[in-house]
């Protein structure tokens, strides 16, 4: 059936955040790097796609090798000037960044996180757990400012950037 445009509901207002708690899986990466493109979409901020995809790419994978339960929740939310995700889990341990060895498998996926994004942390929760979360700015004309409105012109934050379109 052929539906006239004018009578196709448009979205005024996206939703301003993403929320949802699973047991991760071999496949829960490639979704979330769906969910969180979908959203980068609706919030005009596509530019900041390739970053956020490897952040969360890394920080689900980090789940699926060091929880125990693999069970997380993940947050995904529209700041005033970029995007925060956030992956919350009941394992104790914080991760920190290693320098791993030149031939080792593992070990570079919060260097990376760390380098793609514009700020990251662990913040510790007090009945146990923890939440890992990234920030990414969307790109302004006016500068300075970072993705919660804190001023990164410091050299602080600001990770690279990467586009679809450029090449590898």
């Amino acid at each position: 059936m052929n539906v006239p445009i004018d009578l196709v509901p448009a979205i005024v207002h996206p939703a301003r955040q993403y929320r949802m708690a699973f047991q991760v899986g071999a496949h829960s990466a490639r979704h979330l790097r769906r969910i969180v493109r979908t959203y980068l979409q609706l919030w005009e901020m596509e530019e900041l796609t390739c970053a956020a995809e490897l952040a969360v790419t890394e920080l689900i994978a980090n789940v699926v090798r060091h929880v125990p339960d693999r069970r997380c929740s993940v947050l995904v939310l529209r700041l005033p000037k970029g995007l925060r995700v956030e992956v919350a889990d009941s394992s104790p341990t914080v991760p920190t960044i290693r320098a791993a060895e030149p031939f080792e498998e593992r070990g570079r996926g919060l260097a990376i996180v760390a380098a793609v994004v514009d700020d990251w942390g662990v913040d510790v929760s007090a009945g146990g757990g923890k939440t890992v979360w990234f920030e990414c700015a969307a790109v302004s004309s006016e500068g300075g400012a970072g993705p919660s409105g804190r001023d990164a012109s410091d050299g602080s934050a600001g990770g690279t950037r990467c586009r679809r379109d450029a090449p590898m």
